[in-house]
């Protein structure tokens, strides 16, 4: 006796979910990038950032039959990557402690002035950024970093429009008392 084949209804089904699942990896693929430098941003440190990065993405495969095509995967990112950053936050209580990224000694033995003077500016700047209110650096993140409109940066982080707002003015205004001169 032969196996009985599945209705066409079941086989359509199947390969929907396989495109749904592509279509689902590829956009997460294609905000990888955007999403480690957000989480940095939020945790303060690389290290920090990149395990943070780590558990949003894992949240986001366990969940990703929830995740709908067509809305936005780096809005639905964004708001995994915050609320995981805030469960860390919950969980434990940070010293605070400074590390140098990683990045610092893959330049070791380059001498060249400008390399160091933009790494002065981006510790500069990265400095700044940490001593910014966690609101205000959220916002700063999304907003000026990662580029995302107003009204998307206000959904990610569950505030009003206006609120947002605000919290950018006051980081930028912040920064740029902090970064003095160098601004």
């Amino acid at each position: 006796m032969g196996m009985k084949r599945p209705p066409a209804s079941v086989s359509s089904a199947r390969r929907d979910i396989g495109v749904t699942l592509a279509r689902f990896e590829d956009e997460l693929l294609a905000i990888l990038p955007r999403l480690r430098r957000f989480a940095r941003s939020l945790s303060r440190d690389a290290a920090d950032g990149d395990d943070l990065c780590q558990v949003a993405i894992e949240k986001a495969l366990n969940a990703r039959d929830q995740w709908q095509p067509g809305t936005m995967m780096d809005s639905w990112m964004y708001r995994i990557t915050r609320n995981a950053w805030i469960d860390q936050g919950r969980a434990r209580t940070r010293a605070a402690q400074t590390f140098l990224p990683e990045e610092a000694g893959v330049a070791i033995g380059d001498d060249g002035a400008h390399a160091i003077e933009a790494r002065l500016e981006l510790a500069l700047v990265q400095r700044a950024m940490a001593e910014l209110p966690d609101e205000q650096r959220e916002a700063v993140a999304l907003v000026l970093v990662e580029g995302l409109a107003y009204k998307e940066a206000a959904a990610v982080l569950d505030v009003p429009m206006g609120t947002l707002t605000s919290r950018l003015v006051r980081g930028r205004q912040a920064l740029l008392a902090r970064m003095g001169e160098a601004a």
